[in-house]
């Protein structure tokens, strides 16, 4: 069996302040991630702040930017100097009143390549996304680049198996999620397990169901909730959990990080996902003729 190999890089780290603060350390970080050979770099989501949708607040909404702007600016340079593909999470301005959840590719040479605006987004306690972003309306549409195409979906998307099977259908190599998921520090024990276990085992399905790689970035630390004097559920902040991973096409782990920040490199045989659809043809099987009632919110 042939290889392909890529060297991929994972930077999970907690927020440092601002976004100043945050790129300072990406460039750090990126830069520890090429020394050790990373081709391929992803950022956990928006990482440039703190993880503002906690509350509901217009003020948040200064932290916004558009794409291409300062950002990509410098994330690009930051690609061009390392001679990486980066994958980032920004707050997008795309007009007044009009804000997305964004991931952006920059090539090696440090061009923008292109973005994907996330779909899904969640209204819960202390995930109040829908106040901040409109929902993404660009599909799912895997990315070129030089190491390959990638399938970029955001957080919230990692639940939904529609999501990662669009982007294997239309020819992605790698689906790549960067994350910011954690657990209520009230919760017992027994709750935060479920929940993380949870979360590993929706990547895992991903790959197993499409046969491709999949990597998982996501951020670390303890954020307070800005509601915390008014007590309502979910104020006492977020534990974010970590435990960023790169998975086979199998489902199997290649790598997985633990609680604090990292930076995780590993390999990934890129001409696996050949092999294991030969012997697990579920593309093959799938019964399209059958499947009409998936564009249906619920089947009374």
């Amino acid at each position: 069996m042939k290889t392909k190999t890529l060297s991929v890089a994972l930077i999970q780290e907690r927020n440092h302040g601002d976004a100043e603060a945050n790129l300072s350390v990406i460039e750090q970080r990126v830069a520890e991630a090429a020394a050790q050979g990373a081709r391929l770099v992803l950022l956990q989501e928006l990482h440039n702040g703190a993880y503002f949708c906690q509350h509901e607040a217009v003020g948040e909404f200064d932290l916004a930017e558009p794409i291409p702007g300062p950002s990509t600016q410098r994330l690009g340079a930051l690609a061009k100097k390392h001679g990486v593909v980066v994958v980032g999470s920004l707050f997008e301005r795309r007009a007044a009143g009009l804000y997305h959840n964004t991931a952006v590719v920059l090539e090696k040479d440090g061009t923008l390549l292109g973005k994907y605006r996330k779909m899904h987004i969640p209204d819960d306690p202390g995930f109040y996304e829908k106040f901040y972003f409109t929902p993404g309306d660009m599909g799912f549409n895997p990315i070129d680049t030089s190491v390959g195409r990638l399938g970029v979906l955001v957080c919230w998307d990692q639940w939904y198996p529609e999501a990662a099977r669009l982007m294997a259908l239309a020819g992605a190599e790698l689906l790549l999620y960067p994350t910011a998921i954690g657990w209520d520090p009230d919760d017992v024990q027994d709750e935060k397990d479920r929940q993380r276990d949870a979360w590993v085992l929706s990547h895992r399905g991903h790959a197993v169901a499409n046969g491709l790689p999949v990597l998982s970035c996501n951020r670390v630390g303890h954020e307070p909730s800005p509601l915390a004097s008014e007590k309502p559920v979910g104020a006492s902040g977020i534990d974010f959990w970590g435990h960023s991973h790169v998975l086979g096409p199998q489902g199997e782990f290649i790598a997985q990080a633990g609680t604090g920040p990292a930076v995780l490199v590993c390999d990934v045989d890129l001409e696996r996902s050949e092999h294991v659809r030969r012997i697990w043809p579920f593309l093959r099987d799938r019964r399209i003729d059958a499947y009409g009632d998936l564009l249906k919110r619920y089947i009374d």
